[in-house]
């Protein structure tokens, strides 16, 4: 039978630091999907995971046993995730606003045949992910987490330390600010 969570981080507390290598093996492919999410690179995954990694070991004597460990790794995770959009929005890159072919013949048999466009997967997850990237970062994190990993509005206020009402303000926002990207890149011709 495997150890809890909680007996794992009591044995690290102890002094067996050791004994975090079962956190990271039994929570890395989680935390490498969520910064996938996010990253603008690739190559920007697993410098996001290390850094969670790092700030979880530094705060691990923070975490209470009352609630799952699991929600308070994920906290961090989506904060520093956060962080890494905020310094992307610093050191802004521009994306490309064109879209490519395959994105274009893509929305066109959208356009036509709604039902049937799912065929080309990859082109629209590309026209998705050549959108988010212009977002800014809050409107990027509270998309994400709102319409692609479907969480509730209360989930992610407790994710992200804003309140409830923020959290709505935001994903409002962001969906303007997503339709504004959408119209530059001649996608609303589709929709």
């Amino acid at each position: 039978m495997d150890p809890s969570d909680a007996e794992i981080i009591a044995a690290v507390r102890a002094g067996d630091v050791g004994r975090f290598e079962e956190i990271i093996t039994r929570y890395q492919p989680r935390l490498f999907a969520t910064a996938r999410r996010y990253a603008r690179h690739e190559d920007e995954v697993a410098d996001t995971v290390q850094q969670i990694l790092i700030r979880v070991f530094q705060n691990l004597d923070s975490w209470r046993a009352d609630a799952p460990f699991e929600h308070w790794l994920m906290r961090i995770a989506v904060r520093i995730c956060y962080d890494v959009l905020r310094s992307h929005q610093r050191n802004r890159e521009q994306p490309m606003t064109h879209l490519s072919d395959d994105e274009t013949d893509w929305l066109e048999k959208h356009a036509a045949a709604p039902d049937d466009s799912g065929t080309d997967s990859h082109a629209a997850k590309t026209l998705v992910e050549h959108a988010l990237a212009q977002l800014s970062p809050a409107a990027r994190l509270v998309l994400t987490l709102l319409e692609l990993e479907d969480r509730s509005v209360r989930e992610i206020a407790g994710l992200t330390g804003w309140s409830v009402p923020l959290v709505k303000v935001r994903a409002f926002r962001a969906r303007a600010e997503m339709r504004r990207i959408l119209s530059r890149m001649g996608v609303e011709k589709y929709l």
